[in-house]
């Protein structure tokens, strides 16, 4: 029975019981213990008035007032909404630029403080489940694919950065029939470093257009490329393009087909850095193509690179009929390439001076800014085709 249940209970006897007489008290008493679950004693002083109401709800007392959530419910939004233990490591390099109306040192020092466990705690009620897409993978030619290698790669192996993991994603909405954008996402497994360009159809000459400008702005050497069995990357042209007129040529292999946890670094990077953005509407004007590389390059990929942390696996043991996972501590993909030894002098000299003139909350208004511009454009070119 609920605590407000027993309430009402109480308020119904209570009168009952002070005007009954001493064999029919008895019998309320019996009755009011069995229903309630209250020790006698403790319930007659309840039916007489003598009990003192509790003055302060029990368990731990409250230690983040609500000013202490509103603020980091907002910092959750900026930082997209990641997992609380990444968003522990976030908050020291984000604090110093959050300058949201009301909050005070005391706030920050407070937000610094919560574990992770309160910080989902306090996030519960806010967090949403959302659909999935389409898979857009097609067959291929099998003379292509015996120049592929298939290559299973495990995270802890890669000891430098360089090797990188692709996908593409379709925004067709629930058809994939007719011509539409393709998102396509290269990730380094050791640093976790990101970066995702849009694309027109997922055809091997847009794709490849868009692996070049990626490989340009990595802040490391390519040296090696893996992807999933669809046609946009088992082509001959893209095998030149790593084997040839190369001083390294990039190692290129491939994953099992249907096993979409051999290509896990970058397929969970499909929600993270393009379903959170654009969804799952179709997109089929060719004119968002370089509305959505412009979000990409200049807002997502460097919020992500720079302020949001990840972790890495780094050990997997069975025990029993249970595996065991162990993660390494989050840092950001931009911490980890300043930590790797392999990633000469010059290179981190060009992603520090990069870091000291990105805000975190610059990037991530700059970036509402312009998926508000996106989504009104959206909605004129869809209200059009209505119309």
């Amino acid at each position: 029975m609920s605590i407000e249940a027993r309430k009402e209970y109480l308020r119904a006897i209570r009168d009952r019981y002070k005007k009954a007489g001493r064999s029919q008290k008895t019998a309320i008493l019996n009755e009011f213990c069995e229903v309630c679950g209250y020790a006698r004693k403790y319930a007659i002083r309840i039916l007489n008035g003598l009990a003192n109401p509790r003055k302060t709800k029990p368990g731990p007392k409250v230690k983040y007032g609500p000013d202490v959530i509103r603020h980091l419910r907002l910092i959750w939004i900026s930082m997209d909404q990641i997992c609380s233990k990444k968003m522990i490591k976030a908050l020291p390099h984000w604090l110093p630029f959050y300058v949201e109306p009301g909050v005070t040192d005391e706030i920050k020092k407070q937000l610094l403080q919560m574990s992770a466990s309160s910080i989902d705690r306090h996030l519960k009620s806010y967090r949403h489940a959302f659909r999935k897409g389409l898979s857009a993978t097609r067959g291929h030619q099998n003379k292509i694919k015996n120049k592929i290698p298939i290559q299973l790669i495990i995270g802890q192996e890669i000891l430098k950065p360089g090797y990188i993991e692709a996908d593409t994603v379709a925004h067709c909405g629930d058809s994939l029939s007719g011509y539409f954008i393709n998102s396509l996402t290269m990730t380094d497994i050791y640093s976790c470093w990101t970066e995702n360009r849009a694309c027109w159809t997922k055809g091997q000459t847009p794709v490849q257009e868009q692996i070049k400008e990626i490989e340009k702005a990595l802040p490391f050497s390519m040296t090696g490329f893996a992807c999933d069995n669809g046609t946009e990357f088992l082509n001959y042209e893209l095998l030149k393009y790593f084997r040839m007129n190369r001083a390294a040529p990039i190692e290129f292999t491939r994953r099992r087909p249907y096993k979409k946890n051999d290509n896990a670094h970058v397929e969970q990077k499909n929600w993270t850095h393009v379903r959170q953005i654009f969804g799952y509407e179709r997109l089929e004007d060719r004119a968002m193509v370089a509305m959505m590389n412009e979000i990409y390059q200049l807002y997502w990929n460097p919020l992500h690179n720079f302020f949001i942390p990840s972790v890495r696996l780094i050990e997997k043991t069975r025990v029993g009929g249970n595996i065991k996972k162990k993660y390494d501590e989050p840092k950001t993909p931009y911490q980890r390439l300043l930590d790797s030894a392999d990633l000469p002098q010059e290179a981190k000299d060009k992603l520090q001076v990069r870091y000291k003139i990105l805000n975190p909350f610059e990037l991530h208004r700059g970036l509402q800014t312009k998926l508000t511009d996106f989504k009104q454009y959206y909605q004129r070119q869809k209200l059009m085709l209505v119309g």
